[in-house]
Formats: structure tokens, sequence, C-alpha cells
């Protein structure tokens, strides 16, 4: 498809992650230039938007007044918009001779709305990956005292609920990067141009985006197992309240029952 962008030699991509969820339902496909992902022409420019519906936008060549504007759009379809967005930028420029990736900037031959696709996913899922290592951060510095304690101390001071919902924003986080974003399979894109899968691939390699998901996905996985153990140490421990307790109960009832007989006896 001939795009008014493929008449400039460089041009701006700018990624933006404005919430946990966007409803792409609202969009009608004859206005849009491709649905998979769901790409827009977004002012007379000539500048684009391609929507993921986990929440990254990416512009390409788009004034900064169009990109609020057109942000502002978007609001009422956002689930848990960020106060302050994620964001990435990135260099592309046309007219070369090869296709790569170097030095953060993207060299094309020509722009093509294919390729504008398959530099969007990856901007998109670079972004997402940074939001989730940040996250998995703070989890690991909050959790690594309660392993420290169950290490020195035999216990865990932290309530079983404490704990659980750690565990829930972990399996949350998998959830998202797995079943939204797709983090660990290629763009739709290059079922139709397989050609491109040279350019895809270097975009990989720059963010990283295969090392840090398994590096992301190994400290979910620690993360989960830790907060399980101390879940259990902590169920354990309320079982053993719980079962002197009952036994407190059954030495009441034994005491009861041998003053009623002393009192019958004494009467």
């Amino acid at each position: 498809m001939e795009l008014k962008l493929n008449t400039r030699q460089d041009l701006k991509a700018r990624a933006l992650l404005l919430g946990d969820r966007l409803d792409l339902k609202s969009f009608k496909i004859a206005d849009c230039l491709a649905t998979t992902p769901l790409t827009l022409e977004i002012d007379s420019e000539g500048g684009i938007a391609v929507l993921f519906r986990y929440g990254v936008v990416v512009l390409f060549g788009v004034p900064i007044v169009d990109e609020v504007r057109f942000i502002d759009t978007l609001k009422t379809l956002l689930t848990n918009p960020s106060s302050s967005p994620e964001t990435e930028e990135m260099e592309i420029h046309s007219g070369r001779n090869s296709i790569g990736v170097q030095s953060g900037a993207v060299s094309l031959d020509t722009i093509t709305l294919e390729k504008l696709q398959i530099i969007a996913d990856a901007l998109s899922k670079n972004l997402v990956l940074t939001l989730y290592e940040n996250k998995v951060a703070g989890e690991f510095d909050k959790i690594e005292p309660l392993a420290q304690e169950l290490a020195l101390h035999g216990r865990v001071s932290a309530g079983a609920k404490n704990l659980l919902s750690k565990i829930g924003h972990m399996l949350l986080i998998q959830h998202r990067m797995v079943g939204r974003a797709e983090i660990g399979d290629k763009p739709e894109t290059l079922w139709n141009f397989p050609h491109l899968g040279g350019l895809y691939a270097s975009l990989e390699d720059e963010f990283e985006l295969q090392e840090r998901q398994s590096a992301l996905n190994r400290k979910l996985g620690l993360i989960s197992d830790t907060a399980q153990t101390l879940a259990d140490v902590w169920d354990n421990k309320q079982l053993h309240k719980l079962e002197w307790y009952v036994i407190g109960l059954i030495l009441f009832e034994i005491i009861l029952s041998l003053h009623d007989r002393l009192g019958k006896f004494l009467n």
C-alpha cells in the first residue's frame, strides 16, 4: 500500500503504553488501513497510528499536537489508564540500500505499511517488557526480606492474604505477557510478508526481546514459587494454632466434665 509517509526520508516512531487494555471494537474496519494490527491514518500529513489491545499505541510521523489530540480520543477506550505512560522512540531512515537496525535507528529501502507494522510490534513489546521488568523488580525487593526471615528464624510474619496477593500479581503478569502481548510470538504481519523476517529479527536483537522474556519468566517463576512456599509455611503455622485450639477446647471440656462430676459427688 502506498503511503504519504513514503515521501519522507526520515521518520520518527513513538510508542506509548497508555494502560492495561485498549478496546479496539469501537473502530470501524472501513476507517482502517489494516486490522491485524489495527492501523489508522490520523492526520492530513499521513501520520499513522498502530494500536494494540494490550494498551500500546505506536505513532509514525505524527506531530505532537496531533498526538495529544488522538490520544485524548482513546481515553474512554482504556482500562486502568496510566498517569505517566512509558514511551519509546526510534528513528527511521528510508532510501537506504539495505534493511536493518543499527545504533538505535531503523534503515529501510522504502517505507511500507507492513514494515511500519513490524516496527510497531517490536516497539510495543519492548514497552510491555520494560513495564513488567520494573514491576517484577519491585516484587523481588518485597519478597526477599520474607525469605531471609524464613531462613534465619524458621518463620514468616507476613499474612497469607498478602502472600497470595503476590502470587496473584505474578500470575497476572504472566497472563498479560502470554495472552495479551504475545511477546514470544512473531507478528502476524510476517505470515503475509515472510521476507520481512530479517527486519523483525534485527529489531528483536536490538531490544533483546527473547532474552528479556526468558529472564522475566525465570524471575516470575522464582517469585511465585517463593511466595507459594511462604504461604504454605503460614498455612502450616495457622494449622498448628488450630490444633492447639482444638486440644485446648478438649481439655476445657474434660475439666468441665470433671467439675460437674465432682460437684455431683460432693452433693
